[in-house]
């Protein structure tokens, strides 16, 4: 635990930005990548490096993949990968406002900006349609196991794998359900976050049930609500010590498996969709040895 990057078994913060970037053609971003290693402690800024970063430094991540893509009837799933992504979190929305630009700048030589999204947390960990986010996450050491690699090689150890969303909610749509039908759409009831024992099989809760997998499918949630002038939605970031069990997770949401589509994309939808390897700390630094940096 000690060699992960702090942020990511951490809190959920009070604010954040989410950047991603793109290798500029024809980079070579050895330099950049060495200066972000004190740039980002991984606790004020926790970072994730893409499947398009490890290949054009002519690395292998194990277990680094593209995120899938699902195209289906009520179902749009796209995957959006990008080199870079980086978590800015912290307690003043205009700290991280100038730490993100300052960012930026290191990082402008190398990587262009492609996007970048803020975020809040909401009471005590709620989605914006009110209902906790996270419910399922495991606890203690089980976290720990859950969402941090275990492996003794240097470079490797204390590392993480994400997966991050960006979802675009129908906030009206979804203030139009009947309180039954919403409860049925996540399959939990808003007033007290039990779980429906007769709930539908199209509810997220069923879709997602972690044990109901084989082998089980257990994730780190650290999600937040976004907001913009015109829309609105969730941050979706699920880690884990492999991209398997949101796989499995995701698959099944879509209905691949067995054709049943979870009710979340009645009232929402993901507008991006990317894997990234999250590397581990030594000392107050990022380790990019297992990059080559």
């Amino acid at each position: 635990m000690n060699k992960a990057q702090p942020g990511i078994l951490g809190p959920v913060p009070a604010h954040a930005r989410y950047l991603t970037f793109a290798l500029k053609q024809g980079a070579r971003p050895q330099a950049e990548l060495k200066a972000l290693t004190s740039a980002a402690d991984g606790k004020a800024c926790v970072i994730g490096i893409g499947a398009l970063l490890v290949f054009a430094l002519q690395k292998e991540i194990a277990g680094l993949k593209p995120f899938p893509h699902y195209h289906g009837e009520g179902v749009e799933v796209p995957s959006t990968p990008a080199a870079l992504w980086c978590w800015v979190r912290g307690d003043d929305r205009g700290e991280i406002l100038l730490r993100a630009r300052a960012l930026e700048k290191r990082l402008a030589s190398a990587f262009e900006l492609s996007g970048a999204v803020d975020a809040f947390k909401y009471g005590k960990g709620l989605d914006l349609t009110g209902y906790e986010d996270g419910t399922e996450n495991p606890k203690g050491k089980k976290a720990v196991e859950t969402a941090i690699v275990s492996d003794k090689r240097p470079g490797y150890g204390g590392a993480s794998f994400v997966a991050v969303q960006q979802w675009v909610h129908d906030l009206d749509r979804f203030a139009a359900m009947p309180s039954k039908q919403q409860d049925n759409s996540i399959g939990r009831r808003k007033s007290d976050n039990k779980e429906l024992g007769n709930a539908p099989a199209y509810a997220h809760v069923k879709r997602t049930a972690q044990e109901d997998f084989t082998p089980e499918a257990f994730v780190w949630r650290r999600s937040m609500p976004w907001a913009d002038a015109a829309q609105a939605g969730l941050m979706f970031v699920a880690f884990g010590k492999s991209l398997d069990a949101f796989d499995a997770q995701l698959k099944r949401m879509a209905g691949a498996d067995d054709g049943t589509v979870d009710a979340l994309f009645t009232f929402t939808r993901p507008v991006t969709g990317a894997y990234y390897w999250c590397p581990p700390v030594r000392g107050k630094k990022l380790d990019l040895r297992a990059i080559g940096v």
